[in-house]
């Protein structure tokens, strides 16, 4: 088994996130603190399952993560700030706490090759 899998949100899921993506993007606007549980990894980050949204998908990208920081596994719960959504996936794009502000995030950012600004 691979430490890597895709979110399974059961039959008819994508199109139940499609149908709520206004209502989400209405009620989880940037700035705003969630919570979720890890349902899907990969290795450009975590898929969350939004705690009191459940048709949204919330994407942590390893672009947010410090250069020392690690993804969070299968099943944990994790909290962070909406910073943005992503209207072509329909995903919730979250910072995770635990690398916001984060002294090592800023250096990861400056390592990466010109043009792969996110």
């Amino acid at each position: 088994m691979t430490e890597y899998s895709w979110p399974d949100h059961g039959p008819g899921a994508a199109a139940r996130v499609r149908e709520a993506c206004n209502r989400t993007v209405a009620d989880l606007p940037a700035g705003t603190p969630v919570t979720g549980e890890v349902i899907g990894r990969r290795p450009f980050g975590v898929f969350l399952r939004i705690d009191g949204h459940p048709d949204a998908v919330g994407l942590a990208e390893v672009v947010r993560m410090p250069g020392c920081g690690t993804l969070p596994l299968m099943g944990e719960w994790v909290s962070g700030e909406v910073i943005w959504h992503a209207a072509h996936h329909h995903q919730v794009k979250i910072e995770l706490t635990e690398w916001a502000g984060h002294e090592d995030r800023l250096s990861a950012r400056s390592a990466r090759p010109a043009g792969r600004e996110t």
